[in-house]
């Protein structure tokens, strides 16, 4: 008697930058779920000397916030992250702390839950009086927290280490799209990504997107998603791939009965 069990098949839909959708793969594998990449943006890092110069200082503050493992990325091309600082560095979650490691940094703080208000909860961040807090990142993007580092009275100092470039979608990835086998979800771990895709999508393709059941890495994107149309809204555990393709296979796949 063959006992294997089928797997049920489904669409999980990445909005990661170009060239980053392979963690989402790697955690998707097994699942059933087949990923389509949908770049809405291409990371490019900065070198140009004012990015040197806004970094040098963002570097030399009492708080250091580095935004995404993008901005350790790009700021690690330019300076060397594990040479001694003189103020507390702060990562907005796991993988950005886990990239400050691998860049020799320590004595990282990051946490639990791991997005702009779990980072803004720390203690370190608490009161901000007469301090300077640097805040490693890109143009756009996380606007609340250097918005509540300002009104927890630190000076910032930004430095927008990498930029995000908008791009268009293939023609092809979009008539895989049409042909992707149902159920879908949608992987929302950036509300700017979120809006660029809606902003570009055929027609044709709106209302079926909007039928799918988002996964979003935080409260916050969940209300966004909400609001965008989607009625099928579900927050992962947290940011990470395995969390997110957790989250959308508990909520289209049934567990199989005994």
């Amino acid at each position: 008697m063959n006992t294997e069990t089928k797997v049920a098949r489904w669409t999980l839909i990445s909005l990661r930058p170009r060239g980053q959708h392979a963690p989402l793969r790697r955690a998707a594998k097994g699942t059933g779920a087949t990923v389509i990449a949908l770049s809405p943006w291409a990371l490019q890092a900065r070198r140009d000397a004012a990015t040197c110069v806004d970094l040098a200082a963002a570097l030399a503050a009492e708080r250091v916030v580095f935004s995404s493992p993008a901005a350790v990325h790009a700021a690690a091309r330019l300076v060397d992250l594990a040479a001694p600082h003189p103020g507390q560095w702060l990562a907005v979650g796991a993988g950005t702390a886990a990239a400050l490691h691998r860049q020799g940094a320590l004595d990282i703080a990051a946490p639990a839950r791991m997005d702009s208000e779990g980072l803004l909860a720390l203690p370190a961040l608490a009161d901000l009086r007469g301090l300077r807090a640097g805040l490693v990142t890109a143009p756009g993007g996380r606007g609340v927290i250097a918005d509540t580092l300002q009104q927890r009275g630190a000076q910032l100092l930004r430095a927008n280490v990498y930029a995000r470039r908008p791009l268009p979608f293939a023609p092809r990835t979009l008539q895989r799209l049409r042909h992707a086998v149902a159920p879908w979800a949608l992987a929302v771990s950036s509300g700017e990504a979120l809006a660029l895709l809606l902003a570009q999508l055929p027609d044709d393709l709106q209302a079926p997107l909007r039928a799918a059941t988002v996964v979003a890495a935080s409260e916050r994107l969940a209300v966004q998603a909400r609001a965008a149309g989607f009625g099928q809204v579900h927050v992962a555990a947290g940011p990470l791939p395995a969390q997110l393709v957790a989250a959308a296979h508990a909520a289209l796949i049934p567990p199989a009965s005994s």
